[in-house]
């Protein structure tokens, strides 16, 4: 497949100016343990915008001659592209938009390396230490402002939906911003753009000034994910695991849209998370909303819900069908519970530190074809626990999907086997399956392999 490319000198846009003599090193360094490789893949990951891809594999394949480099300068440094995607240029000169994005890449990935790699006694299973990384992250990249009241609405859903399904998510963007809501997505396209794009014409009519359209992504998805043209501000975290719980921290409440296995992912664990019993009281406004011929989805998904974790996680949100107006009245009376609660706690409006996140959630988790095979698919444990061993295995087929490793993994040894109990095991593959016939895995184009295979038989309860 032939791109057209250009060769640039970028400046810095937005932050990031100066680095020192080592971290110029580790960014060059092409060896296992250098940053080269993941600067490389998240800097052409930015610049891919628009373009109809969800394969990191692909992406690295089709710009297999994309070259960046540092060019150290008396006064800071720059950036030299060589045979950079020519989308992200207008008339020779990288769209401002883009550059901040690029800037934000190297921002987040020198910064959570520095952290990790100068912090003393640094423990990465230790759940305090894990959550104050995601805070200083956040806090460096100035996400976090101080004094700024419950305002911002974290929006799930796929990337892959239909034209009706965006076009209802930017409805209830524009509901959004027309009550001053600010908007955190996962960064990419289909229900991450659509609630941003609805919400920046509702801040037009309402004349806010300073609205915001947070991306969250992380290495092993923002190739399958490029941020959209909409996001103002682009965080980059070390993992999944990372990400989600920045979402949980950073956000007040969560709407999410019709979506695939991503989307499950991120069900499970938010509602993992909220069914410790330390959570209880926190209020966390969620809504799942569609259009009516997503009722059917839903449904499908307060089934398997109800199923694998029961009636009390059910009750942590609620279904709101072709009703923007109501979702966004939702939320923002969801805010204001938030708000005081908060206040009442002296808990802080911009990081929501009482949650209380159970480590099996934060240990970054690594699909192989061993880790896979052997998750505790069963129900002879806490709910909680039942979540976060069925969001591994969504984390997985993700991996499978549309990142780099995953892909080769399961092309050098198949699809990747999910074994357990039958009752967790078949209301799951009914799922995926519904999730296949309705193009949710990824974009529209060749035929869906899978990445995963349903092993129909009960492995030994491991206690």
């Amino acid at each position: 497949m032939t791109q057209e490319t250009v060769n640039a000198l970028v400046s810095p846009e937005g932050s990031l100016e100066i680095l020192s003599s080592h971290e110029v090193n580790r960014l060059k360094d092409k060896s296992e343990g250098g940053l080269y490789s993941l600067f490389r893949q998240c800097a052409l990951a930015v610049m891919n915008i628009g373009a109809d891809i969800d394969d990191c594999k692909d992406l690295l394949e089709i710009h297999a001659d994309f070259d960046i480099r540092l060019v150290p300068q008396p006064r800071g440094l720059k950036l030299e592209l060589i045979n950079a995607p020519a989308q992200a240029f207008v008339d020779g000169q990288m769209l401002r938009g883009i550059r901040e994005h690029l800037f934000s890449v190297l921002r987040d990935i020198i910064y959570a390396h520095s952290v990790l790699a100068t912090t003393p006694g640094l423990r990465r299973d230790d759940p305090e230490t894990v959550t104050n990384l995601i805070f200083h992250i956040l806090r460096n990249a100035r996400v976090m402002q101080a004094g700024r009241h419950p305002d911002l609405v974290v929006c799930w859903g796929g990337h892959s939906i239909s034209r009706e399904e965006y076009v209802y998510s930017k409805e209830v963007g524009h509901e959004l911003g027309l009550r001053g809501l600010s908007i955190c997505t996962g960064c990419g396209p289909g229900a991450m753009k659509g609630p941003m794009k609805g919400a920046t014409i509702g801040h037009a009519k309402q004349r806010v000034k300073n609205g915001r359209y947070i991306g969250i992504t992380e290495p092993g998805i923002i190739g399958a994910e490029a941020p959209n043209p909409i996001v103002n501000e682009l965080v980059i975290m070390p993992d999944i695991e990372k990400r989600l719980e920045a979402f949980v921290r950073t956000g007040h409440g969560i709407i999410v849209f019709p979506g695939g296995v991503g989307t499950a992912e991120e069900i499970l664990y938010l509602l993992g998370v909220l069914l410790h019993p330390e959570n209880r009281d926190l209020p966390f406004p969620i809504v799942f909303t569609g259009l009516p011929e997503n009722a059917e989805y839903f449904e499908m998904i307060d089934q398997f819900i109800r199923n694998a974790l029961g009636d009390e996680a059910t009750a942590r949100y609620q279904i709101i069908i072709d009703d923007p107006v109501k979702v966004a009245q939702a939320m923002k009376h969801g805010m204001e519970e938030v708000q005081a609660f908060r206040r009442t706690n002296q808990d802080a409006y911009y990081f929501n530190w009482m949650l209380k996140i159970d480590p099996v959630f934060q240990l970054p988790f690594e699909p192989t074809h061993a880790s896979m095979r052997n998750l505790a698919l069963h129900r002879n444990q806490a709910p909680h626990l039942v979540a976060a061993n069925l969001r591994k295995a969504f984390s997985g087929i993700v991996a499978g999907n549309v990142k780099a490793q995953g892909i080769k993994q399961v092309q050098e040894h198949g699809p990747f086997e999910i074994a357990g109990d039958p009752v967790l095991l078949n209301p799951l593959e009914d799922l995926l399956t519904a999730f296949v016939q309705q193009n949710r895995m990824k974009l529209p184009g060749a035929a869906y392999k899978p990445s995963y295979r349903i092993v129909n038989e009960p492995t030994e309860v491991v206690k």
